[in-house]
C-alpha cells in the first residue's frame, strides 16, 4: 500500500526524523513558498536549525497558465525545458517577459516572506524544501540560486516526487532526501491526506 502523508506537518515530522540520520552540519533550512514552506517549518524546529524561504516561481504556457515550462528564482537563476517550451509555442521573446514578470513577483514574495531575516548561506549547508516534487524544475531554480548565494553544500529534501525529476535533481544538488518515489506518481497531492491551498498569512506566520 502507498505511504500517505496526513498533511504537510506531518510530512515535515517524517522529512525531518530522515534527515536526521544524514550527518548535516549545522545546516539551515529554506522553503519554496507556498506549500513547501509549511513543511520546510517542522523540518527546521524538528531539527533545531535556522529557518527562511527561497522563493522560486514556475514560467507558465502560452494560454496554459497550469502548464509549467520552466521556473525562475528570485535572483534570475533560470530552468527551461526548451522542448516543452516550443512544443507550448513559448518562443524567446514570450519566455523573456515571462521570466522578466515572475522574477518580479519572485523578489516581491521574497521581500514580504523573508527579507533580511533569512539565514546567511555562504559556506553553509542548505536544505532546500519542498511539498513535492513534479517536474523539478522550480527545485532546480532554487539550487541553481542557492549555489550562486555560495551555499557550500545544498540538500533537496521532499516528502514526496516523480522518480524521472528526483533523478534530475541528482545532478544538481550534492543529495537528495525524497521519501516517496514511485512508479505510480501523477501528482504531489495524491500522497496527501490533507493538501489545501497555503495562503499568504500561514507563510509568513
Amino acid at each position: 500500500m502507498r505511504r500517505t502523508f496526513i498533511d504537510r506537518s506531518d510530512a515535515g515530522h517524517r522529512l525531518a526524523a530522515a534527515l536526521h540520520e544524514e550527518p548535516l552540519a549545522a545546516p539551515v533550512v529554506l522553503g519554496i513558498p507556498r506549500g513547501g514552506v509549511a513543511v520546510s517549518a517542522v523540518v527546521a524546529r524538528d531539527l533545531g536549525v535556522r529557518h527562511g524561504v527561497l522563493v522560486a516561481r514556475k514560467l507558465r504556457a502560452p494560454h496554459q497558465p497550469e502548464l509549467a515550462i520552466g521556473a525562475v528564482s528570485a535572483s534570475g537563476e533560470l530552468c527551461l525545458d526548451q522542448e516543452l517550451a516550443a512544443l507550448s509555442g513559448a518562443g524567446p521573446s514570450y519566455v523573456a517577459e515571462e521570466k522578466a514578470l515572475q522574477v518580479a513577483e519572485a523578489r516581491r514574495r521574497q521581500r514580504v516572506y523573508g527579507g533580511p531575516t533569512n539565514p546567511a548561506v555562504v559556506g553553509r549547508t542548505v536544505i532546500i524544501v519542498d511539498d513535492g516534487i513534479a517536474t523539478g524544475a522550480t527545485a532546480i531554480a532554487a539550487i541553481r540560486a542557492i549555489r550562486a548565494r555560495g551555499a557550500g553544500r545544498v540538500v533537496f529534501a521532499a516528502p514526496v516526487g516523480s522518480p524521472h525529476a528526483v533523478d534530475i535533481l541528482r545532478h544538481e544538488a550534492d543529495e537528495v532526501v525524497c521519501l516517496i518515489s514511485d512508479s505510480a506518481f501523477h501528482s504531489v497531492g495524491q500522497y496527501y491526506e490533507n493538501f489545501g491551498p497555503v495562503e499568504d498569512s500561514e507563510v509568513m506566520k
